[in-house]
């Protein structure tokens, strides 16, 4: 991979895990694969959804880290923005230096 590679990072809560895990493996044109964990969302712009996140004062969500050509990301944004809106699905986009498989 070249330095037009990059790392797109979704950030949504945890009842969308499922359909977001879904809804990517379904982009087979855009989507190769994706690495997911779960963690905790804490900050003024948080939504708190549940009584227990409420309590505990964080958000449980999920992280999405997918690898791609930088010229699939916009389009796969704009198909998030679609399929997904109303969401408030949080993302960043980091340039990737190096990529690979260690055999």
């Amino acid at each position: 991979m070249t330095s037009d590679t990059v790392c797109l990072t979704l950030i949504a809560p945890r009842q969308l895990r499922d359909e977001l895990f879904d809804y990517l493996s379904e982009q087979t044109d855009l989507v190769t694969g994706f690495t997911a964990s779960d963690a905790d969302g804490h900050g003024a712009d948080v939504r708190l959804q549940t009584a227990a996140e409420r309590v505990r004062g964080h958000a449980v969500q999920v992280v999405v880290r997918i690898i791609l050509p930088r010229l699939d990301a916009a389009p796969l944004l704009d198909r998030l923005r679609l399929s997904l809106a109303g969401t408030k699905l949080v993302y960043w986009i980091l340039p990737v230096t190096e990529f690979g498989t260690i055999d």
